[in-house]
């Protein structure tokens, strides 16, 4: 599959999870499930919900979050972080960023840990303080919700307080680091890419290395949005399954398969 294909289911999922066009924040019915990415409850035209925002909301209640615990695992053991690669907004968002001509910076994979560390603390901190905090703070949150908010209601503009400058402070950041970063956010930070990495290796959708034609060459980690080296860990954590790697292998070495 070419890039542009995949940009253009990207750009479809973006619209399909935002075609509540009311005039209103719409909170049918569609608004109970929740779409396999991050997307913000407060979008104004936001007809799902979002499975972090869903979360926290349940830990906020003292209620066990079976649905979209279970939402969440069987999209992970379905596909793994597939959706990170062909439906997510931001991650489009973010590789958009990157291809600013700028110099380029490769961060440690070490520091990938950190999503998972955020991941427990997110958990922590909304059950001791019974407040939504990753959603106080989400960029993608501000960039589709809280942003649109503030130009579409102006009667919303007096409430504009410190959080909001906090949050639009942190989306700059993200910003900024990704004209230099690959995919920084998806990467180092957001806790439902953390939950879904965590079933790459026992997905359906996996990809595979034949060893026998691999040349080591590096091509797929330089075009990896990931920055990860396919040919060392095909069922990386981190990988998200844009098959990115597999078309511009030139040993045709790396396969897509569903199954084991």
């Amino acid at each position: 599959m070419t890039d542009l294909k995949r940009r253009i289911i990207q750009i479809a999922s973006l619209f399909l999870a935002n075609s509540a066009f009311t005039g209103t924040l719409y909170q049918g019915p569609f608004k109970r499930f929740c779409v396999p990415f991050l997307n913000c409850y407060a979008c104004p035209f936001a007809r799902f919900g979002c499975p972090i925002g869903t979360l926290q909301h349940f830990i906020v209640i003292r209620q066990f979050p079976y649905y979209i615990l279970g939402f969440i695992g069987f999209v992970g053991l379905v596909s793994g972080r597939f959706v990170c690669g062909f439906l997510c907004p931001f991650g489009l968002f973010q590789e958009l960023l990157y291809k600013i001509k700028s110099l380029k910076v490769r961060i440690p994979r070490l520091f990938g840990h950190l999503k998972y560390v955020i991941l427990i603390a997110m958990v922590l901190i909304v059950y001791i303080t019974g407040e939504t905090w990753f959603c106080k703070i989400c960029p993608d949150g501000v960039l589709i919700g809280g942003l649109p908010q503030i130009i579409f209601n102006s009667s919303l503009r007096s409430l504009v307080g410190r959080l909001f400058y906090i949050k639009c402070g942190i989306l700059l950041l993200i910003i900024g680091a990704a004209i230099f970063i690959k995919r920084p956010f998806c990467r180092f930070i957001c806790p439902l890419g953390a939950m879904l990495g965590l079933l790459n290796r026992i997905s359906l959708f996996k990809l595979r290395v034949d060893e026998e034609k691999c040349t080591k060459c590096g091509i797929c980690q330089k075009l990896c949005p990931m920055d990860v080296k396919i040919f060392e860990e095909p069922e990386s954590f981190d990988c998200i399954r844009c098959l990115k790697c597999k078309s511009a292998c030139p040993q045709k070495a790396i396969s897509f398969r569903v199954g084991v």
